[in-house]
């Protein structure tokens, strides 16, 4: 008789299809790493074969949308539902803009390039499995993928100080802050058995059988996923990093790194910690005041303007934590992931729109100072529109689409009934008008003042480049004027693992 395996192993079902997405950015990370090893340090092949390949992610999950239905693999640790394929298209429309504002600015300066586009390919590989990672262990997978490749894209810059400090700050600060967080993952596995958030929430319990132990669990996960959203009192990174990287990296950094950051909070918070208001209700509604003010008088004073951006990024990553403090309360459960999803795909465009316009000038004046700005309608009329419209979008001025996406956080806080909602609303109200004040200097030194050297010749911009600000000038208004374009995607969203929000999801065959 033969003995009886002391481990069985079951093989995995897959559903090929719901994985396509991934499948296909792997393919194209493999054959961007195999045209490089094959073909001369000259030659442009690295960003085509990353912008068409991160293009060709988005055909799966069109047809992925149009089966309408949800899939669980790994024993419901990867889902592919509504929520995961708008995150998933954020991240590789991104990943492709991103691509785009490189392809001179790498290509012109002292850069690694087919390197640097595989890493590009990777990081938005790690944010694509993030979006449907439902799995402590996943999302730590996720995240590592995603972030390793960052910290390497923000010290490409060779022989650069500033580059080196940059991305000495950002993978030091990321490893302490992974390191946080690992540990209230192995305290909450200890508390509750399972890595599972579907099974995590029912087993940190409801608020009566709170412990301080299950607390201390609870905010250590939350704090280091709020590194990576740059929160305040862990945003120390941003700013520095944001100036010492090459610009398109900042962009990447600014978007879709930030953006998965919020993906993995709204699964931990929305999905694992559904039960346990009384830990993440009073800790966002903090974080949410804290990373708003802070980031809005600091940026008040910046005279650069990528530091300016990133300390706008860290305010506005505080109205997007505006949500989680009110979520739980009744008839905002829904509305407050939609909200943060359609501020998400919003914030893409326009602050991709604004890195894009500095890239541009830059390629003239070689400064990112405010008083590089001046006079720029003098001779660059068309930049100095597009960059008012991203300006004042990020402002939240009608009728762009910055106006949408605050509309939908005062909304949810609004509808939330509660002192928390009302509270954090007049709050965001205020900050509103704070950041317009540093938007709209910006917008004066560049329809108001001279040009500071008096060198009035025109901008020239490279094909990939107006292509980005064409994309996004126009996706700007669009949304502004007609909400629906994002409505229609954020509004369907939904986190399949939550069962008060969805539909059963179906196993993968």
């Amino acid at each position: 008789m033969l003995p009886t395996p002391l481990l069985a192993f079951t093989a995995p079902s897959i559903d090929f299809h719901a994985f396509a997405p991934e499948i296909v950015v792997v393919a194209v990370l493999v054959l961007a790493l195999l045209v490089d090893l094959f073909t001369d340090e000259g030659s442009n092949w690295a960003p085509s074969i990353a912008s068409v390949g991160l293009l060709a992610g988005i055909i799966p999950l069109i047809t992925l949308a149009t089966t309408d239905h949800e899939v669980s693999m790994f024993g419901g640790a990867y889902m592919v539902d509504n929520f995961a394929l708008v995150l998933k298209a954020l991240f590789l429309i991104s990943g492709y803009l991103v691509v785009l504002l490189s392809m001179n600015y790498i290509g012109e300066g002292d850069y690694w390039e087919g390197e640097y586009y595989q890493l590009i390919i990777a990081s938005v590989l790690g944010m694509m499995v993030m979006a449907s990672a439902r799995d402590l262990i996943s999302m730590f997978i996720a995240l590592e993928l995603l972030s390793i490749p960052a910290y390497m894209l923000a010290a490409w810059k060779k022989n650069a100080l500033k580059g080196n400090e940059a991305g000495i700050k950002y993978y030091l600060m990321g490893v302490f802050a992974s390191a946080v967080m690992l540990y209230g993952m192995s305290l909450i596995y200890g508390l509750t058995g399972s890595t599972l958030l579907a099974d995590i929430a029912p087993g940190l319990g409801a608020p009566e059988t709170s412990t301080p132990i299950i607390t201390l669990a609870i905010v250590f996960v939350l704090v280091g996923f709020g590194f990576k959203v740059s929160a305040v009192p862990f945003h120390a990174w941003a700013p520095d990093t944001y100036e010492g990287a090459p610009t398109p990296v900042t962009a990447f950094l600014a978007v879709a790194s930030k953006a998965a950051g919020f993906v993995a909070l709204m699964t931990l918070v929305f999905v694992g910690f559904r039960y346990r208001s009384d830990v993440f209700q009073p800790m966002m509604w903090a974080l949410a005041v804290l990373t708003m003010v802070v980031g809005n008088l600091i940026a008040l004073r910046q005279s650069n303007v990528v530091r300016m951006l990133a300390y706008s990024g860290v305010a506005q990553a505080g109205y997007m934590l505006a949500p989680f403090a009110v979520y739980g309360y009744e008839g905002v459960t829904s509305l407050a992931l939609s909200s943060i999803v359609s501020y998400l795909l919003i914030y893409m465009v326009m602050n991709l729109g604004a890195f894009a316009v500095i890239i541009a000038l830059a390629r003239k004046t070689g400064s990112a100072e405010i008083t590089s700005f001046g006079g720029l309608r003098e001779y660059a009329p068309g930049l100095t529109l597009a960059m008012t419209i991203f300006l004042f979008s990020l402002a939240g001025i009608p009728p762009l689409g910055g106006w949408f996406a605050k509309f939908g956080i005062f909304q949810v806080l609004v509808s939330s009934g509660s002192v928390w909602g009302y509270s954090l609303a007049l709050i965001v109200g205020v900050n509103s008008v704070i950041a317009l004040f540093y938007y709209a200097r910006v917008a004066k030194v560049m329809w108001m003042e001279p040009v500071p050297d008096g060198d009035l010749s025109p901008v020239k911009i490279p094909v990939s480049l107006g292509t980005v600000l064409v994309i996004t000038a126009v996706a700007t208004v669009a949304i502004g004027v007609y909400p629906g374009i994002v409505t229609r995607f954020s509004g369907s969203t939904c986190l399949s693992s939550a069962p008060t929000e969805c539909q059963a999801v179906t196993a993968a065959p």
